[in-house]
């Protein structure tokens, strides 16, 4: 399979030239890497091309690795039912420089811009409706950013005087406390208080 795979990722690096800067085979899948700007060209060409027609976007996420310069991998998900292929496709942005929108191009990926716009924060340059589509109105943030806090930055509340939903900075009601939990799923290296009360009680009944 890995064979395969590599010699499909050999063809469309000669059939795209510069604009593929590299592929990989990993967990038996294949994986492009394109130029962001190219990505346009490249999802037209791969849709179009006739030995392998991936004609189908199954998905379009995000991957933040906020000590790299380029913080955010965006990744497309293709699959070809007519030759029974996938294909992962990723470009690299980061946090102010948008990716061209690929809508043209599959009309499926309008929601999937949006929900990464929304959870990355990554902006879609050319899409026709750039807005958030998973977090409420009035939302701050982009919620899987790795740096984003787990409390988020607001939170909403209904105001019986203003007779409606408002968002307020968060408040936690108490210090953080740091509680020194012991896992029973890792294997407890200490003893748990009381335990010592169950030998005494082996013993006693293997006396009687």
């Amino acid at each position: 399979m890995d064979d395969e795979l590599n010699k499909l990722g050999s063809d469309l690096s000669r059939k795209l030239g510069s604009k593929l800067t590299g592929f990989a085979v990993n967990h038996g899948e294949l994986t492009i890497e394109v130029g962001r700007n190219q990505i346009k060209d490249v999802m037209t060409f791969l849709r179009d091309d006739e030995a392998y027609r991936f004609g189908c976007l199954v998905d379009i996420c995000g991957v933040d690795y906020p000590e790299r310069e380029e913080r955010f991998d965006i990744v497309y998900h293709l699959l070809s039912p007519w030759k029974n292929l996938r294909l992962r496709v990723r470009v690299t942005t980061d946090a102010v420089t948008a990716v061209p929108s690929i809508v043209e191009v599959f009309p499926a990926a309008n929601w999937f811009e949006r929900e990464a716009f929304d959870l990355y924060g990554v902006e879609f340059e050319g899409h026709p409706d750039l807005r958030r589509i998973l977090t409420d109105y009035g939302f701050e943030g982009h919620p899987l950013r790795k740096d984003f806090p787990l409390t988020g930055f607001v939170e909403p509340r209904y105001d019986d005087e203003q007779k409606k939903v408002v968002y307020e900075p968060v408040q936690l009601m108490q210090d953080y406390r740091d509680f020194d939990y012991l896992s029973p799923w890792e294997g407890m290296g200490t003893a748990i208080p009381g335990d010592e009360k169950a030998s005494v009680v082996e013993e006693g009944e293997g006396k009687s």
